[in-house]
């Protein structure tokens, strides 16, 4: 457990990790996979609010955050280095250039994931994800309720995006709550990866398949969460992470007409 928990927290190379241990490279690899494989099968704490307790309980703790209404969560990607797959790998290459997963998450306002899709390469746009994820047809039967994201996702009852050319004060003061709603997601994956920093480029890459890769990321979510529900102090002796890896500078052209009303009511209430 704590070879495993080291590579995790540390990244870089497993010989290193092998070294301090005593214990060779290939034995880190395998007691890597085996312990990821049996967190990851023990661990579930990432869910979604959908009962009505949970949902006015997370729609109230986001509106002390900006006084913005009605949300159930912040929702962004984030992309996770690896080695470069045997297979299709050209299309992990992510818009930075490098071999990367794209990690969708959704936090509450205590950066805790409540949501992760975890299976998509680095090329794969953050509104084909969520399209494509189950989490769009929870969203649908919910009614009432909606997630916070950035410029790169469609424009939907459920899913709230800034205006992208304010004209008034009304839109402007949307944006700044909006933003300043939607901010805690970026934090949490800073967070994470602060933890985690294999998970980040200064821990090197996921030297794994893109299936180990998956539960690797996995894992470190729940442990994040774990981190969180028991107030775990997050100490980075080399600086905290922030992730900046939003889609803002892309935009996103899906929008349908129940997201444009719903949008236009919210910025009424900045009146």
């Amino acid at each position: 457990m704590l070879v495993c928990l080291r590579y995790l927290a540390k990244g870089d190379f497993q010989s290193e990790c092998g070294d301090i241990h005593g214990i060779s490279q290939p034995t880190v690899s395998r007691i890597i996979h085996r312990v990821v494989s049996a967190l990851d099968l023990r661990l579930q704490n990432i869910q979604f609010p959908t009962s009505e307790h949970e949902i006015v309980k997370t729609k109230t703790q986001f509106y002390r955050l900006a006084s913005f209404p009605g949300v159930i969560g912040a929702i962004d990607g984030t992309l996770i280095p690896i080695l470069a797959p045997k297979e299709d790998e050209y299309v992990y290459i992510c818009r930075k250039g490098y071999h990367a997963l794209n990690v969708q998450g959704v936090v509450d306002s205590a950066l805790r994931f409540t949501n992760m899709v975890c299976k998509w390469p680095g090329s794969v746009h953050d509104s084909f994800i969520f399209n494509n994820s189950r989490l769009r047809e929870v969203l649908e039967g919910l009614g009432n309720c909606w997630l916070v994201g950035d410029s790169g996702y469609p424009l939907k009852s459920y899913l709230m995006t800034p205006k992208l050319h304010p004209q008034t004060e009304a839109e402007e003061r949307y944006n700044k709550a909006h933003g300043q709603t939607r901010v805690v997601v970026e934090r949490a994956f800073g967070v994470l990866k602060s933890r985690f920093r294999c998970l980040h480029k200064t821990g090197g890459c996921l030297p794994f398949s893109p299936e180990k890769c998956i539960k690797v990321v996995s894992v470190a979510m729940k442990l994040h969460n774990m981190c969180i529900e028991r107030k775990v102090p997050l100490v980075t002796p080399g600086g905290d992470i922030v992730d900046i890896n939003s889609e803002e500078d892309t935009v996103c052209l899906g929008q349908d007409r129940d997201g444009t009303l719903q949008r236009e009511r919210l910025v009424h209430l900045f009146v």
